[in-house]
């Protein structure tokens, strides 16, 4: 594959001004307030049995308009995060594109992280994959590289986490442990919540709109993904947030303070421990509706010849 020219570093305010946003600096997450939308890029159209086609208003891709910078960190202060699930999303049409400046100037190849006994190869191409249940709606909108920094059309992303009670959903015993994932719960076990796939448009961008995950003894916070190209694996991973926004979320939140305090973090989880989970952490923003907008760009190999990195 050819390699791109050098693009030069945009740092994380000069992405936001792009989009039309102010740029709020908070401790618990970089925080954001959607303006009006003025012009949009629509991408992500599913296709396949059970899939959900998108409105321009509704992509990952929308671009906004004129920036305005406040640079205060009382313009979201006074919003609360959204409960009630993806119905909570009421705008959506406002959702900036957090990869509107392309791919990274530099890709570092993704890490694999272990699979874990709760895959499903059942899930379905969905682009809202709550299902309509409960929680805190995020939006989450990766972006598929190849390590010569070129987007990866095609790509299968296939992603899934826990509800916000701790419970994986899905009966698919040849590759799942299903008690251990369900807890044995009927409802979980006969549905796929939480659960999804898309394919990378022509700038290597996929979304799902979801719920924040809940968490479950011994592992910290994260959602899981694999990308195939073609047949075959290029990839498989987990991706997790910034610990104080796991601690505010699940002792502030309905459905997530109800379960009581965590006890991992990133820094004592064993799959992402140490050091290595800021490669593995999502940037985060607050919405203007109180929903979070989640996003990560991921670098898979440009040929299987070439070794996977730290898999575990």
């Amino acid at each position: 594959m050819s390699t791109p020219p050098a693009k030069p570093e945009l740092s994380r305010r000069m992405i936001l001004r792009a989009v039309g946003l102010g740029v709020v600096a908070a401790p618990m997450a970089r925080m954001l307030t959607a303006c009006g939308s003025s012009s949009s890029d629509t991408s992500n159209t599913d296709s396949g049995t059970g899939g959900d086609t998108n409105s321009a208003s509704d992509s990952a891709t929308t671009d906004t308009g004129t920036a305005t910078d406040t640079g205060t960190a009382d313009d979201t202060s006074a919003i609360a995060w959204a409960t009630g699930g993806t119905a909570s999303m009421t705008a959506k049409a406002s959702y900036p594109n957090p990869f509107v400046a392309g791919s990274p100037a530099t890709c570092a190849l993704t890490c694999g992280l272990t699979l874990g006994p709760c895959y499903d190869t059942k899930a379905e191409v969905k682009q809202d994959i709550s299902y309509g249940l409960p929680g805190l709606p995020t939006r989450m909108v990766l972006q598929v590289v190849d390590d010569a920094c070129k987007p990866v059309a095609g790509a299968v992303v296939d992603v899934w986490h826990v509800a916000p009670n701790g419970k994986y959903s899905g009966n698919d015993s040849p590759t799942e442990n299903v008690a251990f994932c369900t807890g044995g719960d009927a409802d979980y076990t006969a549905h796929l919540y939480f659960r999804g796939k898309q394919t990378t448009d022509e700038k290597g961008l996929v979304s799902f709109d979801t719920c924040f995950p809940g968490w479950y003894a011994s592992r910290t916070i994260h959602i899981h993904f694999t990308i195939t190209v073609g047949a075959a694996a290029y990839v498989t991973s987990q991706l997790v947030f910034e610990d104080t926004l796991d601690d505010e979320i699940v002792s502030t939140q309905p459905l997530y303070k109800d379960r009581g305090k965590r006890d991992t973090t990133n820094s004592s989880d064993s799959v992402v421990s140490g050091t290595t989970y800021k490669n593995f952490v999502f940037e985060t923003a607050k919405m203007s509706d109180g929903a979070m907008l989640a996003w990560k760009s991921i670098t898979i190999r440009s040929s299987l010849a070439t070794a996977l990195c730290g898999s575990k």
